[in-house]
C-alpha cells in the first residue's frame, strides 16, 4: 500500500513510462502518509481496446487510482491525488496535434479488515 495502477490508452505516442513512474513514487513518499517508500508498487497496463466518448479516433486517456487503506481524511487524499498528478505532469511530453488527451486520478479506499500483505523476501 499504496498501489498505483497507470491504465492508458495504446493510441497515445510512447511516453516515458519508467520516468513517469518514478516521479510519482517519489511525490508520494514524500507524504507522511507513506510510513516506508518500499511500500509503494506501481504498474502500467496498456488498454488495446477503448473508446473515448463517441470519437472513433483522435482521443485518449490516461487514468491513475492510487489504492490505500482506508481511513485516509478528504485532505490526505486530496494530497495523494495531487501528488501524483504533479508527478505525471512532471514528466509527460507533449502530445501530436489532433490528439486530445485527459489524465486522471482517482484515490480509491482498500478495506483495512480483508487487505493482507505478506513478505516474500
Amino acid at each position: 500500500m499504496p498501489h498505483i495502477v497507470i491504465e492508458h490508452t495504446t493510441n497515445l505516442p510512447p511516453l516515458p513510462w519508467d520516468d513517469m513512474l518514478a516521479a510519482v513514487t517519489s511525490e508520494l513518499a514524500g507524504s507522511a502518509q507513506v510510513e516506508d517508500e518500499a511500500d509503494l508498487k506501481a504498474r502500467v497496463l496498456h488498454t488495446d481496446a477503448f473508446r473515448v466518448g463517441l470519437a472513433g479516433q483522435g482521443r485518449a486517456f490516461i487514468h491513475v487510482t492510487v489504492r490505500i487503506l482506508a481511513g485516509r481524511s478528504a485532505a490526505q487524499k486530496r494530497d495523494f491525488s495531487d501528488r501524483v498528478t504533479r508527478g505525471m505532469l512532471a514528466r509527460m511530453p507533449p502530445l501530436p496535434a489532433g490528439l486530445a488527451a485527459h489524465l486522471s486520478v482517482e484515490v480509491v479506499d482498500m478495506d483495512r479488515e480483508s487487505y493482507r500483505k505478506v513478505r516474500l523476501g
